[in-house]
């Protein structure tokens, strides 16, 4: 590898860690700069071990404050998402689909940030709402393993604390993830032994990430949380349809 991808891939591993400890709405930057220091789509299956060594960690750091109904109501849907997106995703044309996914990742924080309590209960208990999310999220996490900031809206419309919501997001993230294994080996052939060599090498700095992580959160209090992510997801969707 050249210089400049090895910075990349130090700073993505980083931040995969930072992400998967709880600092939610950050996993875009990590995307794109894996897609930086390779091609897009090879990127995906370097990536996806990464993802699954920092979901496992915080199982097990936060494993007391899962809630297991939100992943019992997500990953069914996540599951068909995963299997549409394995279907299409030769032919889909990778920038409009970055495009598209930025511009309602935006507004959907927009609303959210400005919606009041009543209309957020009625958003969020509606019987479509979990299915929409869940598919679009197991779809984008295919694709180019961008769920995470549908996750955080799903997550965050549903009011959830700070710790069942890193909890519960791992565990869903980490079934997904595993279940994305086998497409990337079989179908789209992005994982296998050069790649699994590269994501070995980035996987201290994920841990390094992971301890950054956990420092920020804890210095995060529970009123100010949702608040941050939202805005960090906003963020990441605007450098999103940029890059």
């Amino acid at each position: 590898m050249e210089f400049l991808p090895i910075i990349l891939s130090i700073l993505a591993s980083i931040i995969v860690g930072i992400s998967k400890a709880g600092v939610k709405g950050i996993g875009v930057f990590f995307v794109i700069l894996l897609a930086y220091a390779y091609e897009p789509k090879i990127s995906t299956g370097i990536l996806l071990p990464l993802l699954i060594v920092g979901d496992l960690f915080a199982i097990i750091y936060y494993k007391k404050n899962i809630v297991w109904k939100y992943i019992f109501q997500l990953i069914p849907w996540m599951a068909i998402g995963v299997l549409f997106a394995t279907l299409t995703g030769d032919i889909i044309d990778e920038i409009a689909f970055k495009r598209l996914m930025s511009i309602v990742i935006f507004l959907s924080v927009l609303i959210m940030l400005f919606m009041n309590d009543k209309m957020s209960n009625l958003i969020s208990k509606h019987w479509s709402f979990g299915p929409l999310l869940g598919g679009a999220a197991g779809f984008t996490t295919m694709i180019g393993n961008a769920a995470g900031p549908l996750a955080n809206i799903y997550f965050i419309a549903m009011k959830v604390k700070k710790k069942p919501f890193i909890s519960s997001s791992a565990y869903i993230f980490f079934f997904i993830n595993v279940i994305k294994l086998p497409f990337h080996i079989i179908f789209w052939k992005t994982i296998n032994y050069y790649s699994l060599i590269e994501s070995l090498m980035m996987i201290p700095f994920v841990f390094l990430g992971l301890i950054i992580g956990v420092y920020i959160v804890d210095k995060i209090t529970e009123k100010y949380y949702s608040k941050l992510i939202l805005i960090l997801t906003a963020g990441s969707s605007i450098f999103f349809l940029f890059s």
